[in-house]
């Protein structure tokens, strides 16, 4: 981050305020101070001005510190919320509300700057998840990329059989091979659904195409067998997955041309 940080600093106590704004100004994080005598002041600052993070008293007139945090959390982009304040009995409450960081009064310089670096990196992740490209409509899903040793090939949605998740990342199985990609199996499962994908499992897709018979393993689960390995079904995906599939049976049936007697 390199511009630094737009900070409003609240609190009714002008010492405190003042003590406040001295130490953020002098932090090698911050760009930019503006104060603030009470929470309706803040408010109205906000409401014209744009700042990274707000530091917040809490025990104020009027509106108290909370109040405000929890108003500002409504803003389409709210900024990161600390508490500067003299009771510790609020923390909860505070962290509740999303405050990145809670401090007590007297600040002491070097915690106010564990507080701006918490502050930085949140900000960061923020800016990167913004960043990231938005996911591509469902007709440019019929392949995905794959990243192997510096080289991409393209795995069609076509050649997948059933579809594993791990965490971020999902594993398409294919008569060929296994291969990973980056992506969760909820958003696979948005686009790939309409397409002949059920979901059978908490972890698991599979294409109905692909499945050759259902059967019961050793202890009594239910089992859907494809060329590239048997996946795992769910009782509660169990009678959704029957029903679907004497349903993809059907309009298989229906599509192929009558013979001629």
């Amino acid at each position: 981050m390199t511009a630094g940080l737009r900070v409003l600093a609240v609190d009714d106590v002008p010492p405190a305020l003042q003590e406040l704004c001295r130490l953020l100004r002098a932090a090698p994080e911050v760009a930019e101070v503006t104060a603030a005598g009470d929470a309706l002041t803040a408010l109205k600052t906000l409401q014209s001005d744009q700042f990274d993070v707000v530091f917040l008293d809490i025990s104020m007139p009027g509106l108290d510190g909370l109040e405000l945090a929890s108003l500002l959390a409504k803003l389409a982009e709210p900024p990161v919320i600390v508490f500067v304040t003299a009771h510790e009995q609020h923390a909860l409450r505070a962290y509740d509300i999303g405050a990145v960081d809670y401090l007590l009064k007297p600040v002491r310089a070097e915690r106010l700057s564990a507080a701006l670096e918490r502050v930085v990196r949140m900000i960061a992740t923020a800016a990167e998840e913004v960043a990231e490209p938005a996911p591509p409509p469902p007709e440019s899903m019929v392949a995905l990329p794959v990243e192997t040793a510096g080289r991409t090939r393209y795995v069609r949605r076509s050649e997948v059989q059933f579809v594993e998740a791990h965490g971020d990342y999902v594993r398409l199985h294919t008569r060929s091979g296994v291969h990973v990609v980056r992506i969760p199996i909820s958003r696979l499962q948005e686009h790939w659904e309409g397409a002949g994908f059920a979901r059978v499992h908490r972890s698991f897709l599979v294409s109905l195409s692909s499945v050759r018979e259902l059967r019961s393993d050793s202890t009594g689960a239910l089992i859907a067998h494809t060329e590239a390995g048997d996946v795992p079904v769910s009782r509660r995906h169990a009678r959704d997955l029957r029903e679907r599939l004497l349903d993809n049976a059907r309009r298989a049936e229906l599509a192929r041309p009558a013979r001629r007697s």
